[in-house]
């Protein structure tokens, strides 16, 4: 069952604001619902040509809809976000098998740039 804690955000908070301001970019950490671990995107260096400002990151097709820095900067995000930068073993792990609807995760991850009340802000040039 999926399980994250205001706990274990904290212990790889450091690794995602590091990765954060290598890119140049301002964003938040949260907890929602007690199962999915969230950093949204507010401004930075990285012009992700977003339509209407804000967006949601598959997780699962980066390598696939993301080209160049952002590719390179989703990555590396989602990366720390797995735990592969902290100290210690890696608690993120994903069993799940969808053709037989079994879903075993350690947590889930959300990636949101922007958000419909407030766009991401491109800062660069």
């Amino acid at each position: 069952m999926a399980y994250m804690s205001q706990q274990m955000k904290k212990e790889l908070a450091p690794a995602i604001k590091d990765v954060l301001k290598q890119f140049g970019m301002k964003g938040s950490i949260s907890v929602n619902n007690h199962s999915t671990l969230c950093v949204n995107i507010k401004s930075g260096d990285i012009d992700f040509d977003l339509r209407d400002g804000y967006g949601q990151v598959n997780t699962y097709w980066i390598d696939s809809h993301w080209s160049g820095k952002a590719k390179y900067f989703l990555n590396h995000l989602l990366a720390a976000m797995q735990g592969a930068y902290s100290s210690g073993p890696t608690k993120w792990y994903d069993n799940s098998d969808a053709m037989i609807d079994y879903f075993d995760t350690a947590y889930y991850i959300d990636i949101n740039i922007g958000k419909w009340n407030q766009p991401y802000e491109y800062t660069g040039s």
